[in-house]
């Protein structure tokens, strides 16, 4: 079968859409029949150059920065047509050609004109304004400071909703996401892991609680949030330490803040660590925060750290009360006070913190397979190749 997955985004780019895309591209390419040819014949088109990437080593072959006509025929070439996210070209083609189409949401565009499902600038969750049709309301949080940006986005969301409802099948990573759609011919396979990472031995309980954080510093993974509940905190004259592992164009500002509250001496920035270090570094926590406002369709964040065996405390948001079941403990979003209160449970309980470490793992285990993922897009594809 000559499956064609479209992916604006792809390595060296780094993000959730490009690990997802990745092991479903390399993990279809993998699969054998049993005369051991290949199942699938996976072309990667991405608009995202390659610079010192090398793309010999994947085992799929990659397009990048196609023209329009290239994709044109690139299309019309392929069984099946997977595309990753909003992008609204490969959508039009491939309906143009006839072809069966596979969308997998990567993020709210299809309900949310910026996709983040923030209201802004009060960076609270969006209640639903586009999808209830208080459109006035929808325009008004928008980021751009320019009207026609605004208008121009709120639009667009109109026009993918359009072209959603034509399409074979709309993937959700998590049941709730696939109730927000509000799409025809909605199925949900959930994001599936790589081969299970040792299980981290943290360092046990300790006079000073470290608590770690791991992610981007933007505003919508509610570190601000976090530091507002360590504020909390310290006025509460608890013992802690917080290591936020990460980068990105908020540092400065953060570090100000946490100077401004006198919290230089708790709060420690560690910049970006390589993957292979995040074990070494994540022995010295009890457990992690993600305290995201909005923008997670998954949590691929919140299930890696379950699969280390860290403990879990996150935001409210549907996906991660998903992906946490009972394995975890969650916090109301954007809710300091509630957040600095469930952090001072965890740092009391050390049994609940146990009991998070073992359930967490097995949780993700059982339920969350890189094997899954692939046998649940597999499938989907073979159906659709069928008719």
């Amino acid at each position: 079968m000559q499956l064609l997955i479209y992916s604006h985004f792809f390595l060296p780019s780094i993000g959730g859409v490009e690990t997802v895309v990745l092991a479903l591209a390399s993990g279809l390419s993998e699969r054998r029949s049993g005369n051991e040819s290949a199942i699938f014949a996976v072309t990667l088109v991405t608009q995202t150059p390659a610079g010192d990437y090398p793309d010999e080593l994947l085992p799929f072959r990659i397009i990048r920065q196609p023209t329009s006509s290239h994709l044109r025929r690139l299309i019309r070439e392929a069984d099946v047509i997977h595309v990753a996210g909003a992008a609204m070209a490969p959508i039009v083609y491939g309906l143009i050609a006839g072809k069966p189409i596979v969308v997998e949401h990567h993020g709210f565009h299809h309900i949310c004109p910026t996709g983040q499902l923030l209201q802004e600038p009060q960076n609270v969750p969006c209640p639903g304004h586009f999808m209830a049709g208080h459109h006035s309301s929808c325009l008004r949080c928008s980021p751009h400071p320019d009207r026609i940006k605004s208008l121009r986005l709120w639009l667009l969301t109109f026009v993918r909703r359009f072209l959603l409802r034509r399409v074979e099948v709309n993937i959700a990573p998590t049941s709730w996401l696939a109730t927000q759609l509000q799409l025809p011919r909605s199925v949900t396979v959930h994001h599936g892991l790589l081969a299970s990472p040792p299980l981290i031995k943290t360092s046990g309980p300790s006079s000073t609680p470290v608590v770690a954080f791991i992610g981007r510093l933007v505003t919508t993974k509610g570190i601000r949030l976090l530091l507002e509940a360590c504020k909390i905190l310290k006025q509460e004259k608890r013992s802690f330490e917080l290591l936020i592992i990460g980068d990105g164009p908020e540092r400065a500002s953060l570090e100000r803040l946490v100077r401004e509250w006198g919290l230089t001496s708790r709060v420690q920035f560690l910049g970006r660590v390589s993957q292979s270090q995040i074990p070494r570094v994540l022995e010295k926590a009890a457990f992690v925060v993600v305290p995201s406002l909005g923008g997670e369709v998954f949590g691929m964040v919140v299930a890696e750290n379950m699969l280390y065996g860290i403990p879990v405390l996150a935001s409210d948001l549907g996906s991660f009360v998903e992906v946490l079941g009972d394995a975890g403990l969650t916090f109301k979003t954007g809710d300091p006070f509630d957040l600095a209160r469930q952090m001072a449970r965890l740092v009391d309980d050390t049994s609940l913190l146990e009991r998070f470490r073992t359930s967490a793992r097995q949780r993700m285990l059982a339920s969350f397979p890189m094997s899954r993922m692939i046998d649940g897009h597999a499938e989907i594809y073979r159906r659709l190749a069928s008719k």
